[in-house]
């Protein structure tokens, strides 16, 4: 079901060790672009008819009327409510940390610099349906966004047949306990054109967070600068680095668990031990045939983005680890918070086998919306900075530019940028 790698007499990484499911989102361009442009000119009737076209129902309205975001969460199971809101209480609790204070900086005496942190004034947060139901996503969205001080958030989800056209009923009910009230029926490229360009119902927002399909992906990419996008999310993936400590049972319900979400998601062990290599397969032939999903489970596992990697030791193993750059790192070793320490790049790490990244989808205040794709050796996952903007203040008196008018002046003729020079030169001349 799952294919082997063996690197224990490999002195040097093949690049890649595993390889990723392909995404060519420019195969999809030529098909988002008349999407794209289709909104801009024409607004929510545009969303509509690509609703209609592609999702096969057409809402009544774009924007979800408040009673049906009332009625879903009274409709809501009690249970659902509860663990909703105590995913909301933990995320909530993580984010407050990250807010970012104002600095002061005397550089020379006279010349300071000050950096304030304000947050962006309006954004547009997309939560994708198909497979599965992402209420979750809506939480991870929202919180940092609010933390940070957004003014202004949308939310928007896909037409659900199931739900008479309005996005799914646990997404609004998530969007209702967070007081979001504006919220659309709309998914796919329609969606991040909406955002971006605004429409007759939907104001046009600075920035577009949370993950979706090729199609969403590629509208971001065609309509980056017109608005700020977090990432170009790619396929979900777990890896897990153990050793012979690593409980096999554990770890194929860790490895499925990702495989759930789609054929194309990675699930990737790299262990020191043939023995647990072993011992996992055996489990997965066993669990996967007693899953909801199977089938789905079964080709992801099947695929060549998913692999068990056999090393020659932990060093070896962190190699491949900080090579790949996953999104998810499930630590199962000795001594697991240490080598957590050693690992480079990834975009969250969980530490121990009490930690899986279930834990991280939901409730661990953590937030799941992660690089993928090998992005985890340069960038971030969503956080209450995601939202913030750095603008710095320059302020520096006349005593202080004369100081530093000597070497400006140096500088600008190096560059051989005079005038640059005579911008300060001027304000020491006489009138």
């Amino acid at each position: 079901m799952i294919r082997r790698v063996d690197l224990r007499k490999v002195d040097k990484l093949p690049r890649p060790v595993v390889e990723r499911a392909s995404l060519d989102v420019d195969a999809v361009i030529e098909i988002v672009k008349p999407i794209i442009e289709d909104v801009r000119n024409n607004g929510d009737q545009a969303v509509n008819n690509w609703t209609e076209k592609l999702d096969k129902i057409r809402p009544s309205a774009l924007r979800v009327p408040q009673n049906e975001i009332d009625k879903a969460l009274a409709e809501m199971s009690l249970d659902v409510v509860s663990a909703l809101k105590e995913a909301i209480k933990r995320t909530q609790v993580v984010h407050q940390s990250q807010i970012r204070q104002e600095t002061k900086t005397e550089v020379v005496k006279e010349g300071i610099v000050s950096q304030r942190f304000i947050p962006v004034q309006r954004v547009g947060l997309y939560v994708p349906g198909g497979n599965a139901v992402y209420p979750s996503s809506v939480v991870m969205n929202v919180v940092p966004a609010q933390v940070a001080g957004v003014a202004s958030i949308a939310v928007a989800s896909p037409a659900q047949k199931e739900n008479n056209g309005w996005p799914n009923k646990t997404i609004l009910a998530a969007c209702k306990l967070l007081g979001i009230n504006e919220i659309y029926s709309a998914g796919g490229a329609q969606a991040i054109a909406m955002f971006a360009y605004g429409t007759q119902s939907c104001e046009p927002v600075n920035l577009v967070t949370g993950p979706g399909n090729i199609y969403v992906t590629a509208a971001k990419r065609l309509l980056r600068g017109i608005i700020g996008i977090d990432s170009e999310a790619g396929p979900t993936e777990i890896a897990i680095l153990a050793d012979e400590t690593g409980n096999a049972s554990w770890i194929a319900a860790d490895l499925i668990s990702q495989a759930e979400h789609d054929v194309s998601a990675a699930s990737v062990l790299v262990t020191t031990s043939e023995e647990l290599a072993l011992a996992v397969e055996k489990e997965l032939a066993q669990q996967v045939p007693q899953t909801k999903h199977s089938s789905r489970i079964k080709e992801a596992l099947s695929g060549l983005q998913s692999a068990i990697v056999i090393v020659k030791d932990l060093s070896q193993g962190l190699a491949v680890i900080d090579q790949y750059a996953v999104e998810h790192l499930e630590i199962h070793t000795r001594d697991s918070a240490n080598v957590a320490q050693r690992v480079k790049n990834a975009g969250a790490i969980f530490i121990g086998e009490h930690a899986p990244v279930s834990l991280g989808d939901y409730l661990a205040g953590s937030n799941h919306v992660l690089p993928t794709g090998g992005c985890a050796c340069h960038s971030s996952g969503l956080s209450v900075q995601t939202f913030l903007r750095s603008i710095q203040y320059i302020e520096y008196s006349k005593n202080a530019l004369k100081e530093a008018a000597n070497q400006i002046r140096t500088l600008s003729h190096a560059e051989d940028l005079p005038a640059h020079g005579q911008a300060v030169d001027i304000r020491f001349e006489k009138p």
